[in-house]
């Protein structure tokens, strides 16, 4: 799986958190085999070109788990995953889960995505 670099996700506390970031479609082959058994908080991305040279990504749903293999194969969320034509996913590695809730809400209070409300 091939990273292709990271985002800046800023939290509704001002707190700034730096995921890697991944094609989405890397997590189809194959299944369940992506990622390591490590707990994470993950975003799931839409890319978006900007008028300057680049790209931006549109946060469409944030989310956090204490296993991230296998953590898509059957998401609760992949309908609305693939209405929104979701492109990539951003993994933060955080072993701790009360670390991984306070983020999560973090960036809950700041992102009104798609697929989490």
């Amino acid at each position: 799986m091939a990273k292709q670099g990271t985002v800046t996700a800023e939290g509704g506390s001002g707190r700034r958190y730096v995921f890697d970031v991944y094609p989405w479609n890397d997590l189809d082959v194959p299944r369940g085999t992506v990622f390591a058994p490590v707990g994470a908080v993950y975003l799931v991305l839409r890319k978006t070109a900007r008028i300057q040279a680049g790209y931006d990504y549109e946060v469409l749903y944030v989310g956090q788990t204490a296993n991230m293999t296998g953590r898509f194969d059957d998401h609760h969320k992949q309908t609305c995953f693939d209405r929104n034509a979701r492109t990539h996913i951003g993994i933060l590695r955080c072993g701790q889960e009360r670390d991984r809730l306070a983020i999560e809400a973090d960036l809950l209070n700041r992102y009104k995505t798609a697929c989490n409300f």
